[in-house]
């Protein structure tokens, strides 16, 4: 998959490592801003229970 992506980006190897950078800045701020805050009302990392001692 990383090979295809590298083969389909334009210019040489300095502009398509920007571009690449640019890529994964791009998912990244995607993942924080929407499909995080979407999915965590759906994982369990709130459910526990702790006994009151």
């Amino acid at each position: 998959m990383y090979g295809w992506i590298w083969r389909h980006l334009p210019g040489n190897a300095w502009v398509r490592a920007l571009l690449s950078l640019v890529l994964v800045a791009a998912v990244v701020y995607a993942l924080f801003q929407y499909v995080f805050p979407w999915a965590e009302p759906l994982l369990p990392f709130n459910d526990v229970t702790v006994d009151n001692q």
